[in-house]
């Protein structure tokens, strides 16, 4: 059994590297079932190996990142909007993601022998709180913990 204690900083938003679009853009029928309206979580795991560039972290290269990304990919930033007719929208805001920074005091190998597959112990620790999973309007759309 694998126990760790996780560090972790506050949430803050990621936004866009440089201006976006405002725009709202309309989603399909799919995305409007009321079954399908809830986060799903994805863990990855990287080896991390020091010795890179001494002032920059894999957090601070991954926050990077990810903002100069959201500026191609501009609506992950936006937030989700029901408008009448109870259709879901993506309201393109450039209020960004939710980027978390946390360490533990565990290593890889304690997950066991690569390649890691689910169910992996201590989940809960891994994941960033999203809150309410099944709440999705006027979230933030990604949220992302390194």
């Amino acid at each position: 059994m694998v126990k760790f204690t996780a560090r972790r900083s506050m949430p803050e938003p990621v936004a866009p590297a440089r201006p976006t679009p405002r725009e709202t853009k309309i989603l399909s029928d799919v995305d409007d079932c009321y079954d399908l309206r809830v986060y799903s979580f994805v863990i990855e795991f990287f080896h991390y190996r020091p010795g890179g560039h001494p002032t920059t972290t894999p957090a601070k290269a991954v926050k990077a990142a990810l903002a100069e990304s959201l500026v191609y990919y501009y609506p992950i930033a936006g937030r989700l909007r029901e408008v009448p007719g109870n259709k879901l929208v993506v309201d393109c805001t450039g209020e960004g993601a939710v980027f978390v920074e946390a360490s533990a005091d565990v290593g890889l190998e304690e997950f066991g022998h690569p390649p890691l597959r689910p169910p992996y112990p201590c989940v809960e620790e891994l994941l960033c709180d999203a809150g309410d999973t099944t709440v999705v309007v006027g979230k933030p759309l990604f949220f992302i913990q390194v």
